[in-house]
């Protein structure tokens, strides 16, 4: 079916996957509902997690879930749409307008690194999008939640090559991809037990408890990677 003919439900033409029946509940009733839905798809992954559990947990009826979302996918869409809502205030939040392309680098990381020991289970989430079960939802999701990341690399990598900070014949679309593929490995290396373990592996048993160290050896990384040849 081509996308000019795909019907689209109500809840996605207005650019959110739930229905307007979700936002005229308290604000309480809607937050437990999140945060119980939240934990379970991360849990669970989506093919494992069940409405009715989460109904159940929630503390009302599966007729009442089903009128606030048309279907499971729906109220996970609108999960992943909260989790990316909770990292984009994060960003907000982080001083980028001093420093060199390092010095910004340097404080994303370190928002990337706290908000993944904040929010483990939207960081799980993460993972579970980047599977083969969701890959009809990959096309939707990864653009959302990647092209402000790849804009702002290949900007300030640009930027940093006029001022003789980052090497001229650095790819500034390829030196994007393997600056964002560290910081969301170390973001699962926060929230997954196997990449806890595979952290600890390559870095040593104190791994997690030494943050400092971590940022530092990535950032020394970078700066070889893409700094100016001598």
């Amino acid at each position: 079916m081509s996308a000019a003919k795909k019907k689209r439900t109500p809840d996605e033409n207005s650019g959110k996957y739930h229905k307007d029946t979700f936002d005229k509940i308290s604000d309480k009733k809607r937050e437990r509902i999140i945060k119980i839905s939240t934990i379970e798809f991360a849990e669970k992954g989506f093919n494992g997690a069940n409405v009715n559990v989460i109904a159940n947990k929630a503390g009302i009826s599966i007729g009442s879930m089903y009128n606030y979302f048309s279907s499971k996918e729906h109220l996970f869409l609108t999960i992943v749409d909260e989790g990316y809502k909770l990292l984009e205030e994060a960003f907000a939040g982080a001083d980028l307008s001093n420093g060199d392309i390092y010095g910004k680098l340097e404080t994303i990381i370190r928002v990337a690194q706290k908000h993944s020991r904040s929010h483990p289970h939207f960081v799980q989430l993460y993972q579970d999008i980047t599977t083969e079960s969701l890959a009809h939802l990959s096309a939707r999701l990864s653009r959302k939640i990647e092209n402000i990341s790849a804009v702002f690399y290949r900007h300030y990598l640009n930027e940093a090559k006029e001022q003789g900070l980052v090497d001229p014949s650095i790819d500034e679309h390829v030196a994007s991809f393997c600056i964002d593929n560290i910081i969301v490995l170390m973001q699962f290396s926060y929230t997954s037990e196997y990449y806890k373990e595979r952290l600890r592996t390559f870095i040593g048993e104190d791994a997690l408890e030494d943050d400092d160290r971590v940022i530092r050896g990535m950032m020394d990384f970078i700066r070889h990677a893409i700094g100016v040849r001598k």
